[in-house]
Order: C-alpha cells, then sequence, then structure tokens
C-alpha cells in the first residue's frame, strides 16, 4: 500500500494483519502477540480482508501490514519497526529507519528477501529456536543460580577461614593489623574507601575469624534461599572484606570473579523476597549484566593469548607446556601432558573456538545459546578435571547456567519454578535501571584496554571506574595469556648447623618427586599457589615469602600448619634457605622405572640463607652477611 494510505474503518487498537496460511508468519506473530500484551490486536488477513477493501490481496500475501486507530496503514519492514515501538516497544529499530541514511531501502530490502522465501525462513527458525520462538524465561536457572553462587561462597569461605590466621593473622605471614596501621599512617578518612574492609573495625585474629564465620552463614542463607537480597549483600561485603585484608593472598582473578558475580547477584534477588525455592522471575536486566560478565570473562580468556604474543599460543604448541607448568597440576595432568602433540593442537584450537566465538552465542537464538553453554560447561569441567583452580570453574559454570531457558528443564521443574516465583518482586526500575547503567560503564573500561581499545576510553569513563575500583567488582579477566614452558619450584629447607638441611614439606604443590599430584579444588592452598608465582620472579620482588622465611625462624605455629609437615617441631631452625630447582613430568619409561611423577635438577639458591640474629633477620651469602629488603 502506498505510503499515507487511510482505511475507512479503523480499528480501536493497533491491528497487525497476517498471512493466516504461512506457518512463518504466525510462528512469529506468536512470538509479537506475546510481547505486546494487549495492547495489540492481530488477526488473520483471511478473515477480515473484506472489512479493509483499501488493501489488496496481493499486499496481503506480500507482507505484513499494520492499521492503526487513526487509520494510517504500514505495510512491510516499516510496519515491523512501528508494531516494535508499540508499547511496551523499543523505538530503536524505527529510528533507525527514519535517522540514518540507507537504512529505511536495506530494511525492506531485507524484509522483501525473507518473505519470498519463507520455507528457507522457516526452516532457519527452526534450526535457530526450536519449535517455539516465544519470548524464553528463566525462573528456574535464576533460582539455581542463586544457589550455585551460595556454594561458590561457601567454598571460598572455608577454604579462607582454615588458612587465614597464617596468611594474615596476627603471627602470619603478613599480618593485617601491620597493614592497616601502615595505611593508616600514610593516609586520611580517604582509607575507608581506598581498602573498604570491615577489619579496619576488629583487627584481631577472633575478628578475621567472625568474617570467615558470617561469610559462611550467609553462604548457607543464600543455598537454602533465605532473604536472598541480603544473604547476597551480606556475603559480597564480607568476602570485599577478606579480599582487602588478604593482600597479595587474594589477588586472584577468581577472587575479583566472585566478587563482581555477587554484587550482580544482588540485583537478581529479589529484595522483598523471604524464601526463594524452585524460581525467581529475575529481571531481564540484571540476567543481561550477568551474562555480560560471561561473555567478558571467556571472551578475554582469549583474546589476551592472542594480543600476548606468546609464541607457544600463536603457534598452537601452548598446551603441550600447560599441564606441567601450570600451577597444582593433579595426576590427570600427567597423563594428559603425554598426549599427542596433534591432539594438544585440536585442544588449542578447540579451546580458541570456545574462547573467541562461543561467547558471542551468548546473545544469539535459544539453540545457539544452549549450544554455548553446553561448550562452556564442558570447557569448565575438562579444565576441573585437569587443573586445581580453586571455585573458579565452577563459579564459571553458575554464570552459564543462566543462558538456560526454562523449556529446557524437565517438566515438573519448570512448572515447579514458574509456580514458585512471584511477579513483580525484582528491584525497582529506579534502582535497577542507573546502577545497571553505572556497572555497565565500569565494567566497560578494562574490558575495552583487554582487548585492545584503550583508547576509545573516554577520560570521565576512565576517571569513574578509578573512583569505583575499590570494590574490586567491576574487572578485567584472562588467565594464562603468556604460557610458562618450564617449571622453576621453590623449595624450603632448615638447619640447625647450617650443614644438615631437611625440607618443609608443602601440602599440595610439587615437592617430593614420588608423591602423587593430588586434587585439592573448590579449596586453594593459598600459599602453595603463591611459591608458583614466586618462583617465576626474585626474591626482592617476593618480599612476602621474605616474611615467610622469617616466620619458619620464628617458629610460628599458624605458619608452619599450613605446611604438611615442620621438620623441627620442638624448636625452630637457626638456618633457612630457598633453593630452587628445575621441575618437568617424568616420561613414562622414567616413571615405570622409577615410579616417580617428577624430574628436578637444582639450579641453586633462591635468596640468601636466613638467620636470626641479635633479634634480627640477617640473611647470609658467600661473600657474608647482606640487608634484605623491609
Amino acid at each position: 500500500m502506498p505510503p499515507g494510505r487511510r482505511v475507512a474503518q479503523p480499528p480501536a487498537r493497533p491491528l497487525v494483519l497476517y498471512d493466516g496460511e504461512c506457518g512463518f508468519c504466525k510462528t512469529w506473530i506468536d512470538r509479537w502477540r506475546e510481547r505486546s500484551g494487549g495492547a495489540v490486536d492481530y488477526a488473520a488477513s483471511q478473515e477480515v480482508a473484506a472489512r479493509f477493501p483499501e488493501i489488496s490481496g496481493t499486499e496481503f500475501s506480500e507482507s505484513v501490514q499494520l492499521v492503526l486507530p487513526d487509520g494510517r496503514v504500514f505495510a512491510g519492514a516499516e510496519a515491523v519497526a512501528r508494531l516494535l515501538a508499540l508499547p511496551p516497544g523499543r523505538g530503536i529499530f524505527l529510528a533507525i529507519l527514519r535517522r540514518v541514511p540507507g537504512a529505511r531501502a536495506l530494511a525492506e530490502l531485507a524484509y522483501r528477501g525473507i518473505a519470498s522465501h519463507r520455507k528457507a525462513a522457516m526452516a532457519v527458525t527452526r534450526l535457530l529456536w526450536g519449535r517455539s520462538v516465544l519470548r524464553p524465561t528463566y525462573h528456574a536457572a535464576s533460582a539455581l543460580f542463586l544457589r550455585l553462587l551460595g556454594l561458590c561462597y561457601l567454598a571460598a569461605f572455608l577454604s579462607l577461614w582454615v588458612q587465614v590466621d597464617g596468611l594474615v593473622g596476627s603471627r602470619g605471614i603478613l599480618p593485617v593489623a601491620s597493614f592497616l596501621d601502615w595505611v593508616r599512617s600514610q593516609t586520611g578518612t580517604e582509607r575507608y574507601w581506598l581498602l573498604p574492609t570491615l577489619a579496619w573495625i576488629w583487627q584481631g585474629d577472633a575478628g578475621l575469624h567472625a568474617l570467615c564465620a558470617a561469610g559462611v552463614v550467609a553462604s548457607l542463607a543464600m543455598i537454602a534461599g533465605v532473604l536472598p537480597a541480603a544473604a547476597a549483600f551480606l556475603a559480597w561485603i564480607l568476602y570485599l572484606s577478606l579480599d582487602v585484608a588478604g593482600q597479595i593472598f587474594l589477588e586472584f582473578q577468581w577472587d575479583l570473579l566472585l566478587l563482581e558475580a555477587g554484587l550482580l547477584a544482588l540485583f537478581l534477588a529479589p529484595p522483598r523476597r523471604w524464601l526463594v525455592k524452585s524460581g525467581l522471575e529475575a529481571p531481564r536486566l540484571s540476567l543481561f549484566l550477568l551474562r555480560w560478565l560471561l561473555f567478558r570473562l571467556i571472551f578475554s580468556s582469549g583474546i589476551v593469548k592472542l594480543t600476548s604474543g606468546d609464541p607457544a599460543w600463536r603457534s598452537l604448541t601452548a598446551l603441550r607446556y600447560h599441564y606441567q607448568t601450570q600451577p597444582l597440576p593433579p595426576w590427570t595432568a600427567w597423563w594428559l601432558h603425554h598426549a599427542p602433540p596433534g591432539f594438544q593442537t585440536l585442544s588449542c584450537l578447540l579451546l580458541f573456538f570456545v574462547e573467541l566465538v562461543v561467547p558471542f552465542f551468548y546473545f544469539a537464538p535459544r539453540r545457539l545459546r544452549l549450544l554455548a553453554c553446553g561448550l562452556t560447561v564442558l570447557l569448565q569441567v575438562l579444565i576441573a578435571a585437569s587443573g586445581n583452580y580453586a571455585f573458579f570453574n565452577w563459579l564459571t559454570v553458575a554464570l552459564a547456567v543462566l543462558l538456560i531457558d526454562d523449556a529446557s528443564f524437565p517438566r515438573a521443574w519448570r512448572e515447579a519454578a514458574r509456580r514458585g516465583s512471584a511477579p513483580g518482586e525484582g528491584w525497582p526500575r529506579s534502582i535497577l535501571v542507573p546502577a545497571a547503567v553505572l556497572l555497565l560503564a565500569a565494567s566497560s573500561v578494562p574490558f575495552l584496554a583487554t582487548i585492545g581499545a584503550r583508547e576509545m576510553i573516554p577520560g570521565p569513563l576512565a576517571a569513574f571506574y578509578r573512583a569505583a575500583a575499590p570494590l574490586r567488582s567491576a574487572n578485567g579477566y584472562g588467565l594464562f595469556a603468556v604460557m610458562t614452558t618450564a617449571r622453576p619450584e621453590i623449595l624450603v629447607e632448615g638447619s640447625e648447623d647450617g650443614t644438615r638441611w631437611r625440607p618443609y614439606a608443602f601440602r599440595w604443590k610439587p615437592g617430593d618427586v614420588l608423591r602423587r599430584p593430588a586434587f585439592v579444588a573448590p579449596h586453594q592452598p593459598r600459599l602453595d599457589w603463591q611459591m608458583w608465582f614466586a618462583a617465576l620472579g626474585s626474591y626482592r620482588e617476593n618480599p612476602w615469602l621474605i616474611r615467610f622465611l622469617e616466620r619458619l625462624l620464628q617458629g610460628s605455629p599458624d605458619v608452619t600448619a599450613l605446611l604438611e609437615e615442620n621438620p623441627f617441631p620442638r624448636a625452630p631452625p637457626r638456618y633457612v634457605r630457598a633453593a630452587v630447582y628445575d621441575y618437568r613430568f617424568t616420561t613414562t619409561a622414567e616413571r615405570a622405572r622409577t615410579g616417580a611423577w617428577w624430574h628436578r635438577e637444582p639450579r641453586g639458591l633462591y635468596c640468601p640463607v636466613l638467620s636470626e640474629e641479635a633479634g634480627s633477620i640477617v640473611g647470609h651469602e658467600s661473600e657474608g652477611a647482606v640487608v634484605l629488603p623491609p
């Protein structure tokens, strides 16, 4: 119908007329009908054509028609754009047609192409969406995600609780009280924003235990679905407090990921619900923020491998080194390390596909989205089966669960989730929308920097990100940007006479070559992890390790409790030293002959031999005593 034409008998409400004999048309009309609610009427042209003689049969068969109450009629792409702009619509498509040069012609061309190939379009629709294109709901996945997040919090709090004294307690490696006292001497009241932690109130060991205990309670509440919003906020603020207090021992990417996911989960949880059972009607904006987090996490992990210029990733040989050089390999890593080179190359290709291509499917039609979920979960399961990465893999799986719509769950579960949902109990849009804008703005800064688009970050946006950075809830991600191809390992020893040395055995990191590498996740032995990082640098770059050795000289029971065995149970040694060895997995022949999982060769001392003399710690090299860094 020519532009500007009107009908003599306009409807009382907007009316969409479509070809009732076209399966493709009826499928998408169902989607539009659901979306517009009761604001728009729909009718097959075969049923009401006589009422609108101004519209020809050819026009009915070629395109959808939109008739407005004022009598105006629009067809094709224009009709679709105006329909989408009707309440509760989105006027962006109509605005593009009106204001972008050439957009109207391209839209009409695309519409005509689809309309003239409806059978093919229907096949594509079935391929991408399945039998239904109705807008998916996520009642079951939303409730499940909160419980899975609670489990990740629980693992994090419990894991830290059993080692917090030795790490940052009063007799630990880096006492938090001393750290905060130093910060207090250097700053004013801004310190409470720069280092937002409840440890300012209670710095002692009892305070650290109270934070961990409260975190366990909040985690259990999230798992049970009790007071979900309050529990999510409490878990987030408690873990933020411990993350700040933990200093270098809590600077891992999964600590930041837990904080960011935890803050976003706060807007997923209904603030007025006392109990969430099997279902939750989460705001779509909250779901988008969590999906955006998953996208940034996975895509960034792929892009940093390419932009780093690392030759191992670019030549697809990285996995030939990864299994034996990762921080805490389990026994399965030994077997994977000996897989054929072709398998390792193919694994690299599949890894890049999942990390660089699959994340875009998170925002795609249903079947692609479910495929993306399955591939993401599969990758995380394989990583968890070949490495020890604390709760990281399971937290990533929890985020991927939010890609699963209700139709994918068993019918009984789906129906229970819908019954358990309470419409209208989400956060008010007056709070949710501004919060979402701020969170998107803050998270875009590290993401743009990660993908090499730092110059695109406006100055005010960068300033806002710096101001919000202390909350540690809008972060950049990307693991193993550069693959380590060798494995230096630090072994710590003590001596009573400086001649005979006895080793300190760690619980989880490689030491005894005959000990089988073990699984420890979701627990994270943070001292063992830091020893891996320290081995990649010098002792001057890792002053915390000198503090660790000092505590061994002092015989701190909290620090020695972090180890598997203390070779000096009665009195601390007079001397301690850290030696470096090159470790590699044994070959199959070597293991068959010796039973050893590792082969090692000495490289020398990592730092000067330490001793406690005249009440102070002194380092000894061949030339004599040296001054150690403070």
